[in-house]
């Protein structure tokens, strides 16, 4: 970790910042950093009452008081500040209109990104420590082309936890274990780190990637918004693999507006990466921003999957849920309820999907490792032999038993290609035909627990903060066919600003600084 990032426990819970700047500007207009959206940047960059320079100023000192404790940040850009006195340069130069929404503002993108600069790319192990990539991930392209600042990377769980399934959530070795802002508990993962570091406001935004929940899940438990895109309708090109058939690249936001906005930016086409292509035709010409409607919930049809509302005897989520779907239909949302998806046992009891991701995590991390200028490992089986040659490193307590079940596979068998065809039927006759069946827009479930059906068909999903049971965050996750990303921001965003429920973690309280005079 780098040694700008050392605090001590004790600086994390009484150190009272005082951080000011004296801006440019006669006026005594106090700008509040604290939540701020891309939107209020913006608008403060243009009145002159902030700098790219000062913001990311602000986010680095935040990063190195709260960041020994919740692990969201395993390495800040050295860059960062050029980059911003770059951004901050072309705003001078340039005319507003001529200049992206994200110019300017800084972003972490999850430790499975390439990014071809400073920064390390490494998935979260030490094995990858000092590879090189031969270029940006095709995401990370789009960012920089927009102006963005890359701040950093963020922490996940090690190989997007699909070393072992022993580790903690949000464990890496090189990151350490990521603590939730709100509990210092459980952050969930694989994502964990771009959620915990825009709930804590360590940052504006992130990317994080999703197989099976990876975006949905540490969405729900850090209070912020992720959007788990249409697999193929942003570039996983540079991005450290698990499935190419699942994987997927999704901001993780504190807003739905922000996360439309990154959206908007990295849904592109890229010859890196061929699947971009064919999803290419649900990108919608003018972005996503068009579909930020607060009016966006009237005529949608939403469809409630009973089988996702059982919690057991617990009254407060019956209750807060009761609640949502009230408000659901008070927003002009028709409820259409106590559906089933057809083979949901077989889906939940299955195993294909495991047998699935274990021979393409080979194939595919053997490929993305081929196609590195330089590596210490060069294949899985040399990323299991330096586990073991380096055991208290690795932290091999937690075992590596799912990357030595991977290593076992032989491309497609037959067991395979059962899992692929179970899998493929289980979508088109589970959730296609109730979507289809029903003229549903979307499927309304709590928290993260729709994944498992987003994530075998290749389907979108955005979860957003639904509420807090005795401080612990959850969220409420809307689904969709592929390519309904505007029909879910348009949803999800409708029931954000209805309930406007987000907070910012207590513990944040005697750390940040707020405003800029």
């Amino acid at each position: 970790m780098d040694s700008t990032l050392a605090c001590s426990f004790f600086q994390f819970f009484t150190l009272v910042v005082t951080f000011s700047f004296t801006l440019p500007t006669s006026s005594a207009t106090e700008f509040s950093v604290k939540e701020a959206t891309v939107q209020d940047l913006q608008l403060a960059f243009q009145t002159k009452q902030l700098t790219s320079r000062q913001l990311v100023e602000f986010y680095l000192n935040q990063i190195n008081i709260q960041n020994p404790v919740l692990k969201g940040v395993l390495e800040v850009n050295p860059d960062a500040l050029a980059e911003a006195d770059k951004a901050d340069q072309e705003r001078r130069e340039k005319t507003p209109s001529s200049l992206s929404r994200l110019h300017g503002i800084p972003i972490l993108v999850k430790d499975n990104i390439a990014t071809k600069d400073k920064l390390n790319t490494t998935a979260g192990s030490f094995a990858l420590l000092g590879s090189v990539v031969p270029r940006d991930a095709g995401v990370v392209t789009k960012l920089r082309e927009a102006g963005a600042i890359i701040l950093g990377k963020a922490t996940l769980s090690e190989w997007s936890h699909f070393r072992t399934f022993g580790a903690p959530n949000g464990w890496s070795a090189r990151g350490g274990l990521g603590k939730n802002p709100y509990t210092l508990g459980e952050p969930c993962g694989s994502s964990s780190g771009s959620a915990i570091s825009v709930a804590a406001n360590l940052v504006t935004l992130s990317l994080g990637t999703e197989t099976d929940g990876s975006i949905l899940c540490p969405s729900n438990m850090n209070s912020v918004v992720g959007i788990k895109p249409t697999v193929g309708l942003t570039s996983r090109a540079g991005v450290v693999p698990v499935s190419p058939r699942q994987d997927t690249v999704g901001p993780i936001c504190r807003t739905v507006s922000d996360a439309a906005y990154v959206l908007e930016t990295i849904a592109a086409i890229d010859t890196f990466n061929n699947a971009t292509i064919e999803a290419s035709k649900y990108i919608p010409k003018g972005g996503y921003a068009q579909f930020l409607k607060k009016n966006g919930l009237r005529g949608k049809r939403l469809g409630v999957v009973r089988h996702y509302y059982n919690f057991g005897n617990d009254t407060f989520m019956h209750e807060t849920f009761k609640l949502h779907l009230n408000t659901l239909r008070q927003r002009g949302a028709v409820l259409v309820d106590n559906l089933k998806i057809d083979n949901i046992d077989e889906i939940i009891s299955g195993q294909s999907e495991q047998i699935a991701l274990k021979f393409e995590f080979k194939l595919s991390v053997n490929a993305y490792l081929k196609d590195l200028v330089a590596s210490p490992v060069k294949s899985l089986a040399d990323v299991i032999a330096f586990n073991k040659k380096h055991p208290k490193l690795e932290k091999m307590e937690y075992g590596q038993d799912v990357m030595v079940q991977a290593e076992k596979t032989n491309g497609i068998g037959k067991a395979e290609k059962q899992a692929l065809l179970n899998m493929t039927r289980w979508s088109e006759n589970g959730f296609e035909k109730l979507m289809k069946i029903n003229k549903l827009d979307a499927v309304v479930t709590p928290f993260w627990s729709f994944s498992h059906i987003l994530a075998i068909g290749g389907y979108p999903g955005v979860s957003v903060p639904a509420g807090y049971e005795k401080g612990v965050p959850f969220g409420i996750c809307f689904g969709g066919l592929k390519g309904s990303e505007p029909k879910l921001i348009e949803i999800a965003y409708s029931f954000e600003q209805a309930t406007l429920i987000r907070k910012s973690p207590p513990l944040r309280r005697k750390l940040e600084v707020t405003s800029f005079k």
